[in-house]
C-alpha cells in the first residue's frame, strides 16, 4: 500500500480540482486507487467517487480515533490500491483546540504530502511559503508541489527558480483556468448528482493533469504504508437497529460511508429509499435514518410526499426507532420555513419548527453525550454545519449535552420523543475516552 495527501496552504487553492483530475488520470492508467477526504465533508466524497469509480471514505483526524483512521485506511487500500486523500482547509489548520489538522492525518497514516499552491499572487516568495509549511513539523513529509494558477512563462520561470534553489520538487504547473470552477451553494459545492456536466469537467481536469504534471514522479513519491490491523478489530457506533432504512437522494445525502459500513460490519441490514421520489422506507425496518442534506431546497416536494410521510409516521407508531440528523432532524419536525418565508408541514414526529428564512451559521466540531440510553450509550464526536434556525420547540426530552472542540459548554441539543430523536449534529465516531 502507498498513500498521498493532496493538501494546500489554505482553502481555495484548487486542491479539489487537482485531486479530481489526478484520480481520473490514475484511473485512465489502470492504477487502482482508494479515494479519501479529510475532515467532516459530506459533499466532496461523491465527486471523488465519480472521478475514481471507487467508494470514498472520510478520514477525520479530530473526530475519529486513530485506530479507526488506520483501520479504514487499511481496508480501503488493501490489494495494492493507492490511497489518495484530499485535505481540508490548510495543511496545518485544525479545530478550535488546535488539533485535527490534515498534517495530523498525514502523520497518523504516514501519507506523503503534495501541496497545491495558488500562485496567482506569488513569485519568489513561494519558496519561503512552501519551506515554512514543509518544515513546520518534523513528523510529516512534504514531497513536493503542484503550482496552480500560474499566469505566464515568465511567472513560471520565477516560481521554478525560487523553488529549485530551495530544494523543493515541482510535480506540475497548471495555468489559470477559468472553466475549472465547480458551482457552490451555502453548505459547499453543489452536489455531484446535481452537476449537469460533471464527467466533462473531470475529464478536462484529468487532461490538464496528464499534460502538465509528472504522474510517474507523483507515484514514486507516494509513501509506502505499513501493514495495518483489520477493521473488524475496531469498534464503531452501534447500529440504530437490525434492519435500517436510510433516506438517500439530493435532499438527504449527508451521511458518512464509514458509519454505514460500520453498521453493516456489526450485522445490520441496510436498505435505501428516496423521500423525494415519494418512496416509503422498507417494510419491516426496525430503524429509519434520515441524514442531513438540503430539505430546505425541496420542502414543498417533501411536504407533498404522502407515501413517504404516511409510511414513516406509521413506522414510528409501530415502534421503529427513527433518527434524524440536521436536515433529517428538520424533516422530523412539525414545520419547515423555506427561504421565501413560506411554511411547509413536515413529519410532525418531533415538536420542532425550523426556518431557513432566518439564517444563522452554526459550524464546528462537537463532543456530544447522550442524556439517556434510549438511542446511544456513550459520548461521541460530531460536526455541526447549517444555516437553519429553530423557531420553536415543544415538550420533548433533550437528546445531547454538547461541548465544542475547545471544551466550551454549549448546553443541550436535539430532541427525543419516545422512539423518535434527532439533532443538528452529524455523528462521526465514539469519543476517545483517554
Amino acid at each position: 500500500m502507498s498513500g498521498l495527501l493532496i493538501a494546500a496552504p489554505s482553502s481555495g487553492s484548487g486542491k479539489t480540482t487537482v485531486t479530481l483530475g489526478l484520480m481520473r488520470a490514475l484511473k485512465r492508467r489502470g492504477i487502482a486507487i482508494a479515494p479519501g477526504k479529510a475532515g467532516p465533508d459530506y459533499i466532496d466524497p461523491a465527486f471523488h467517487t465519480a472521478a475514481s469509480g471507487e467508494p470514498c471514505l472520510n478520514y477525520d483526524p479530530w473526530a475519529m480515533r486513530s485506530e479507526l483512521l488506520v483501520a479504514n485506511a487499511a481496508q480501503a487500500a488493501a490489494d495494492g490500491r493507492r490511497l489518495v486523500v484530499e485535505a481540508m482547509m490548510g495543511l496545518h489548520d485544525g479545530a478550535a483546540d488546535g488539533t485535527g489538522a490534515p498534517a495530523d492525518l498525514a502523520a497518523t497514516l504516514g501519507l506523503a504530502v503534495i501541496l497545491v499552491v495558488d500562485c496567482a499572487r506569488l513569485s519568489h516568495s513561494v519558496a519561503a511559503l512552501v519551506r515554512g509549511y514543509a518544515d513546520y513539523r518534523d513528523d510529516i513529509r512534504v514531497v513536493g508541489v503542484i503550482l496552480n494558477k500560474v499566469g505566464s512563462d515568465r511567472h513560471e520561470m520565477m516560481l521554478r527558480d525560487a523553488l529549485e534553489r530551495a530544494g523543493v520538487s515541482i510535480f506540475g504547473v497548471l495555468r489559470h483556468e477559468g472553466t475549472l470552477k465547480l458551482p457552490e451553494r451555502h453548505l459547499g459545492l453543489v452536489q455531484a448528482g446535481e452537476h449537469g456536466s460533471l464527467e466533462p469537467f473531470i475529464d478536462h481536469a484529468a487532461d490538464l493533469i496528464e499534460t502538465n504534471c509528472d504522474l510517474d514522479a507523483i507515484l514514486r513519491a507516494a509513501a509506502p504504508l505499513p501493514p495495518q490491523p483489520a477493521k473488524a478489530e475496531t469498534t464503531t457506533l452501534k447500529p440504530l437497529g437490525q434492519r435500517i432504512a436510510i433516506a438517500r437522494d439530493v435532499a438527504f445525502a449527508f451521511y458518512y460511508a464509514h458509519l454505514v459500513s460500520g453498521w453493516r460490519g456489526q450485522g445490520a441490514e441496510i436498505s435505501f429509499f428516496s423521500p423525494l421520489q415519494d418512496e416509503a422506507p422498507q417494510s419491516g425496518a426496525d430503524a429509519i435514518y434520515l441524514p442531513g442534506g438540503y430539505p430546505e431546497l425541496h420542502a414543498e416536494k417533501l411536504a407533498g410526499a404522502t407515501r413517504f410521510c404516511k409510511a414513516t409516521r406509521d413506522a414510528a407508531e409501530a415502534g421503529a426507532r427513527i433518527f434524524g440528523e440536521c436536515g433529517g432532524y428538520m424533516t422530523l419536525g412539525e414545520g419547515l420555513v423555506a427561504a421565501d418565508g413560506r411554511r411547509y408541514e413536515m413529519l410532525g414526529l418531533l415538536p420542532l419548527v425550523t426556518s431557513f428564512a432566518e439564517r444563522k451559521r452554526h459550524l464546528g466540531y462537537r463532543r456530544v453525550a447522550p442524556l439517556d440510553n434510549a438511542f446511544f450509550d456513550g459520548p461521541m464526536t460530531a460536526h455541526e454545519f447549517h444555516y437553519a434556525t429553530i423557531v420553536s420547540e415543544g415538550a420533548a426530552e433533550p437528546l445531547f449535552a454538547v461541548r465544542d472542540a475547545a471544551g466550551v459548554d454549549l448546553g443541550h441539543a436535539g430532541l427525543r420523543r419516545g422512539n423518535v430523536a434527532g439533532s443538528f449534529m452529524h455523528l462521526i465516531d465514539l469519543a476517545d475516552r483517554r
